[in-house]
């Protein structure tokens, strides 16, 4: 996963002025389509990230967030059989799983930061993102998930196979 210009290709004016674009609310905007590209690049890019930090540290040792063990915790009682290996999009986008997910997210709000922002999250956690390989999820669903596949050894085949490639 490579992203070659990212928002350094805006500049620092530019930077500065998606920075604050992306503080305002949602109601300030209708269905912009350059904000919609700057969410999507945000995305791409904190996706790169956690991509790269799972190929290069352990993943069982990384710590996520501040509450960690809340979400863990929670996730498990709220989502006991969930395959988090290998998602399915009906797991989080079907009438029935959101009427599970919207109270698991919502208890989040005040305590994890941006709870509900749109982030990208892999399907199967033992391959890379890709357009068939990601689904787009709220942050807090994010961090649920990669904190069980990283406690649950299910994101160590992404670092043993980065680290034998060097």
């Amino acid at each position: 996963m490579a992203s070659h210009e990212g928002l350094a290709a805006l500049g620092v004016e530019g930077a500065s002025a998606a920075a604050h674009a992306l503080s305002l609310p949602a109601e300030a905007y209708g269905n912009d389509p350059r904000l919609e590209a700057m969410w999507a690049m945000k995305a791409y890019n904190h996706a790169e990230v956690y991509f790269n930090l799972i190929s290069s540290v352990d993943p069982k040792f990384l710590k996520l967030t501040k509450v960690d063990d809340q979400i863990y915790l929670s996730f498990r009682e709220t989502f006991k059989d969930l395959d988090v290996k290998r998602l399915k999009e009906e797991d989080l986008k079907s009438d029935e799983a959101k009427q599970t997910w919207r109270p698991f997210c919502n208890q989040f709000e005040g305590i994890v930061e941006d709870f509900n922002y749109g982030t990208l999250l892999r399907l199967d956690c033992e391959k890379d993102y890709s357009e068939d390989n990601t689904i787009f999820a709220t942050r807090v669903q994010f961090f649920a998930v990669e904190i069980a596949r990283n406690r649950e050894g299910h994101n160590d085949t992404v670092f043993t196979s980065k680290r034998a490639k060097s």
